[in-house]
């Protein structure tokens, strides 16, 4: 018997997510038609990256299916500052493809003024958070042996609360538990997400600041910013990419706002988009047709573990924007090269150990 835990997001899909590429995309379209015309003041974020392109495509194909008789759609795109000139070109040319004009917004914080101020991102969102709290609040990692060592581990949980006030995350993702002081399950959530973490931390402390903040400043604000006057927001996101967006999130939902979102690719396969830039010929931004990237965003961003190399894909083509890149981020790139160093270094000490016994 496969006990497998499988979540909602997997056990609760439409049907429409198992059809084969084709049927797939009539079925999203029908989506489409449906949310536009019962929530017609719409907008839509358009990164420039191959989602957007597919999803601008399906939309306006929709629209145009319909004689566009459903309401148009508002664009944007988000240009946090350190985007390519192959997406900032991209957008334009898509704007004039399909008629639409593509709105660019600016954040108010520069992401050279927020990363200055707050700090850089390192390994993921939720790793840049916590590691942020743990730098500004002062606590120690010893907390960590602490409650592993703990017979009473709720008791330990409780007290770690009030040594350590408005740090409940944190203690959390140091000691990978929940606030009741229970085992934590999703290592998405733990230090433990990455091996090795906390004693390569222990052993080379940061000196540098790590936030998560400039993601917030110089895409999220600007979003809710523009989007706060839309009763449907539409988003590319893909269940596909992985990390949080493989378990939070439904292909249609109302959001804490009141209003809907409706993330029409949620089930679109890496094998889908394939069928259906082959099958419309959809063409993709310089960034991946010349350069050879397989994602776009904001240029060098240290989340991504391919950071480095893919600036190096740029350098040839836009060295200007690989430098800016650098200068920003440039103690995260290094600070992951050495964690791979230290991970590569103990995994080689433990098969060693392995291997005498």
């Amino acid at each position: 018997m496969n006990n497998t835990y499988r979540s909602k997001v997997y056990t609760e899909r439409p049907d429409y997510a198992d059809f084969d590429a084709p049927a797939k995309f009539e079925a999203i379209k029908s989506i489409i038609a449906k949310r536009l015309t019962q929530h017609p003041k719409v907008i839509c974020s358009y990164s420039g990256g191959s989602d957007s392109d597919i999803l601008i495509d399906l939309i306006e194909r929709t629209r145009a299916m319909m004689d566009y008789q459903l309401p148009p759609v508002k664009y944007v795109f988000f240009n946090t500052g350190l985007e390519m000139q192959a997406t900032k070109d991209h957008v334009k040319d898509t704007a004039q493809k399909y008629g639409v004009e593509i709105e660019e917004c600016r954040p108010k914080i520069s992401i050279v003024t927020a990363a200055k101020k707050y700090g850089i991102p390192f390994m993921s969102k939720a790793m840049s958070a916590r590691l942020g709290e743990w730098q500004r609040k002062g606590i120690p990692l010893s907390i960590a042996k602490e409650y592993a060592d703990s017979e009473n581990k709720a008791e330990k949980r409780k007290e770690f609360d009030e040594r350590f006030p408005k740090c409940k995350n944190t203690i959390n993702f140091l000691c990978c538990c929940n606030s009741a002081g229970v085992l934590q399950t999703n290592k998405q959530l733990t230090i433990n997400a990455s091996r090795y973490m906390l004693d390569f931390i222990r052993d080379c402390p940061p000196d540098f600041q790590i936030s998560a903040k400039c993601c917030n400043y110089c895409k999220k604000e600007p979003a809710k910013r523009i989007e706060k006057d839309y009763e449907l927001i539409i988003t590319g996101e893909r269940y596909a990419e992985g990390g949080v967006r493989s378990v939070n999130g439904k292909c249609f939902a109302e959001t804490a706002t009141g209003q809907f979102k409706l993330r029409s690719l949620y089930y679109v396969s890496n094998k889908d988009k394939a069928w259906y830039k082959e099958h419309y010929g959809i063409k993709y931004s310089d960034a991946y047709e010349v350069y050879g990237l397989t994602r776009t965003g904001c240029c060098g961003c240290p989340i991504s573990y391919k950071a480095v190399d893919d600036l190096e894909l740029i350098r040839p083509y836009e060295p200007n924007v690989v430098k800016a890149a650098w200068n920003i981020f440039g103690k995260s790139y290094e600070y992951r090269k050495k964690y791979n160093e230290y991970k590569a270094k103990r995994r080689r000490m433990s098969n060693g150990k392995n291997n005498k016994t």
